[in-house]
């Protein structure tokens, strides 16, 4: 498969940015150093481009219906204004993908789903519009620009008339921004430091880029990369697909029963709710190391005995605690917080305990 470039790419290798392939797209992994930026986040201001992601618009009387029959989460709940985290369960009872529902208006909603994803998404979405919603995948059109940081919202005032103060937490509004019309600003993002994603039309996306570092370069405003991306997620115990959660893990499994409401029928939820009242034989939890060691992804986790009870999903070194840490799944016995477990570092049992999430 063709590798596509985001339509930025020329800046970022301007900027010095590493770009490697991830989920089909050429992306800035890094401009310094993935502990400089992390650190720039948690502290001050950093964006992310992260334009490879996907976005789809689904509109008309029969919009709410396929967006409740295919997902987990129950979106009749939604305001308009309002944004929703939830996914698309498959017919096995994993998961096809995570994604974010807005309501733009009654019978409008604009969903962001993983750039790995789009075709997958996308065919999902049209097998299951049965009544004839109006679908229209917008990939191609969007920048999205993430901008982290608790400095984030003060830079991005001087942009925009609307008051982010009175954007609440997975709230979002449209409205002038930079000097273009129509651009989404959403509080919403994947690092736990607060701040803004901004949707914006991938014609004006350099001249909202552009804008964005003038107005925060007394903030010592950076780019970062999707190496920060990963470790700031990381430290809040944030899922990753195709690590965390894929195709054969449940929601139920991975801790998000809390965007599985079975108040309603969708795909699969009858086999979900038997599991949910029979419980779980694993589960996804958080854990610190205790010993000094680096979990990463597929390391063996086991009991005190050597035996095997998991495996780590996700895992790296935490710039804010100065010690490894990890995602991973590991038999229910063993999931709640203080539980003692081992990870298999190239064959030693390294000591680690399971945290209540966030871990930071």
């Amino acid at each position: 498969m063709e590798t596509k470039i985001i339509p930025l790419n020329d800046l970022h290798e301007k900027l010095g940015a590493k770009m490697v392939p991830f989920a089909g797209y050429l992306m800035p992994v890094r401009y310094s150093s993935d502990i400089e930026e992390h650190m720039t986040v948690r502290n001050g201001v950093g964006v992310f481009d992260v334009s490879h992601m996907g976005e789809f618009k689904v509109e008309g009387p029969h919009a709410l219906d396929l967006i409740q029959r295919i997902t987990s989460n129950d979106a009749s709940k939604l305001v308009e204004g309002q944004a929703q985290y939830t996914c698309l369960p498959n017919e096995q009872g994993g998961i096809v993908d995570d994604l974010i529902i807005y309501k733009i208006k009654e019978n409008d909603y604009f969903i962001v789903v993983n750039a790995s994803n789009i075709e997958k998404d996308w065919n999902w979405f049209s097998k299951y519009n049965i009544n004839g919603a109006v679908l229209k995948n917008l990939s191609d059109d969007y920048c999205l620009f993430a901008v982290q940081g608790p400095k984030a919202k003060g830079v991005l005032q001087k942009l925009t008339a609307t008051d982010l103060s009175a954007i609440k937490y997975y709230h979002f509004t449209i409205g002038e921004f930079a000097g273009i019309a129509n651009v989404i600003m959403s509080n919403t993002g994947y690092t736990g430091a607060g701040g803004f994603e901004i949707y914006v039309h991938k014609k004006d996306g350099e001249k909202v880029w552009k804008a964005i570092f003038e107005a925060g370069k007394d903030e010592n405003i950076k780019p970062i990369g999707l190496g920060a991306r990963d470790t700031l997620r990381l430290e809040m115990g944030f899922c990753l697909y195709g690590n965390d959660i894929d195709d054969t893990t449940s929601p139920l499994e991975a801790g998000l029963g809390w965007i599985t409401k079975f108040t309603k029928d969708f795909t699969n939820s009858a086999n979900l709710k038997k599991q949910k009242e029979e419980g779980v034989k694993k589960k996804l939890v958080g854990f610190k190391m205790i010993d000094k060691g680096i979990p990463r992804h597929d390391y063996a986790l086991k009991d005190a005995a050597g035996n095997i009870i998991g495996k780590v999903t996700s895992g790296t070194q935490s710039p804010m605690l100065g010690m490894g840490i990890g995602l991973g799944y590991v038999s229910t016995e063993f999931s709640s917080p203080g539980s003692e477990i081992y990870v298999d570092i190239r064959g030693r049992s390294v000591k680690a305990q399971v945290n209540k999430l966030p871990l930071i």
